[in-house]
């Protein structure tokens, strides 16, 4: 479905369902950067501790890959309702970042350039 949905459309399904609710005093900048900490920490616990093989097995698992997708949601939750109040247009800052990111890491300096975790 993620070719099918574009994210001025999942933005005004969070906007609505916050409007419905009347929940927007509660998302300042800082509510919000809360938020998706909260969230993304939470989709960390799923992995802390865990080996590649046991990373593996629990997106495997339907139960526990419908758990992370949550996780998933939640952050995503957050990052458009901060965008959508604050007039971010995300798909202009990602291409922004990453032409900037090109330029900090081009790939003839940094393709298989991590020796360090390799040796891991």
């Amino acid at each position: 479905m993620d070719n099918k949905t574009n994210i001025h459309e999942l933005k005004e399904i969070v906007n609505k369902f916050v409007e419905d609710r009347d929940w927007g005093k509660f998302h300042s900048p800082k509510e919000l950067s809360i938020g998706i900490i909260t969230e993304a920490s939470e989709l960390l616990e799923k992995f802390r501790f865990k080996s590649d093989k046991e990373i593996e097995e629990l997106l495997n698992s339907p139960n526990k890959k419908e758990e992370i997708s949550e996780e998933i949601a939640d952050v995503l939750y957050f990052l458009l309702r901060f965008s959508h109040l604050y007039d971010i247009d995300l798909s202009t800052a990602m291409k922004d970042k990453i032409k900037k990111n090109e330029l900090r890491y081009p790939i003839e300096k940094s393709k298989g350039s991590n020796k360090k975790y390799n040796e891991l």
